[in-house]
């Protein structure tokens, strides 16, 4: 998994700051500004944290690219609908050799490792020979409209791995660039850094938080899961080990 922070706002916690205060001042922003050093804006910033006014963290994005990672992860990544998102086609990009990413738990298991990458290798047969046959015949279907073969084969191929794909499984390795804002993200570091969800998301959670932290630490600086700073929203369902995970997150670098 790679996860690469590609941009973000700049001065994201300084702009954050000069949005909050102007929803209270008589004045303009650019007198707010002159009244705001580092040190000042960290302090700010760190007591609107504690409240409720949270509109003013939406002005503020980040966006990451997002490589080696399954498309199990992105179905529940999409999930979070105040986002942006751009992934690799499957329709577009022909995939013969595609990627696949492989669960620990099967990884350490030699007879499941063995019968999971037959099931990969078998559905990468299928793709190539399905999309093979849906060529062969998409050509011809152009060719018999008066378009010359190799344009006829060119159009054929995307229209053909456009099905052929149906065959992938949700093993298979993608990419994809997304954007949030810093209200989203911190709600999505809740959900998704939380022991509860699923290994791969909560993984590539951890390393966006790592990296909005580098940037915005007065922001992300309790950002985590609900235990981090309150009460463990999960009820019942629990990990039960919330003084540990408070501790690895505030600690999180």
């Amino acid at each position: 998994m790679k996860v690469e922070l590609l941009a973000y706002t700049e001065n994201p916690e300084l702009v954050v700051a000069q949005s909050a205060k102007l929803c209270y001042s008589p004045v303009g922003v650019d007198e707010i500004r002159e009244k705001l050093d580092e040190e000042s804006t960290a302090k700010f910033v760190k007591m609107l944290m504690g409240f409720s006014h949270a509109s003013p963290l939406e002005h503020v994005s980040f966006t990451f690219a997002v490589e080696g990672v399954s498309r199990t992860l992105t179905h529940q990544l999409v999930r979070h609908r105040i986002a942006s998102y751009s992934q690799q086609s499957q329709r577009y990009v022909r995939l013969d050799n595609f990627e696949y990413i492989i669960p620990k738990s099967i990884e350490k298991n030699e007879e499941a490792k063995k019968v999971f990458i037959e099931a990969m290798e078998n559905d990468r047969k299928a793709y190539l020979k399905l999309t093979d046959l849906l060529i062969e015949e998409n050509k011809k279907k152009y060719m018999a409209d008066g378009i010359e073969e190799e344009k006829a084969k060119k159009m054929a191929e995307k229209e053909s791995i456009e099905d052929a794909r149906y065959v992938f499984p949700n093993a298979c390795e993608t990419k994809i660039v997304v954007t949030m804002n810093a209200r989203t993200l911190l709600h999505f570091f809740e959900l998704r850094c939380c022991n509860r969800a699923q290994w791969e998301i909560r993984e590539m959670a951890e390393e966006m938080l790592k990296l909005v932290k580098s940037v915005a630490p007065v922001i992300f600086s309790e950002a985590g899961p609900s235990c981090v700073s309150g009460p463990c929203k999960e009820g019942k369902m629990s990990c039960g080990r919330a003084k540990e995970v408070r501790e690895y997150f505030l600690k999180l670098r």
